[in-house]
């Protein structure tokens, strides 16, 4: 994905199962197991730290209840481009 990120995923590794579903769903693949065990003995997901949308897929695909939260970043401003000759479009 070129750009910045545009979202940001927080994971409750105390509620995360690792089944993995977030991580099969997310398009841009931001998300990954862990290679270590969590207190349940399964690999969690975590997110990457990069490429997030922030579309929410993770999310909705998640069984846990509270184990991903999606943040969507604030756009950058945009540039305004000022006109020449006023403030109102020119006459027909």
């Amino acid at each position: 994905m070129p750009g910045p990120a545009r979202g940001n995923v927080a994971i409750d590794l105390e509620e995360c199962k690792g089944c993995g579903l977030c991580v099969e769903s997310c398009p841009p693949k931001c998300l990954e197991l862990a290679p270590e065990l969590n207190h349940y003995g399964v690999h969690g997901a975590r997110y990457t730290g990069h490429d997030c949308t922030g579309c929410g897929i993770c999310f909705y695909c998640c069984p846990e209840p509270g184990a991903i939260t999606v943040y969507r970043l604030a756009s950058p401003p945009k540039a305004v481009v000022a006109s020449q000759g006023g403030e109102h479009a020119p006459a027909l």
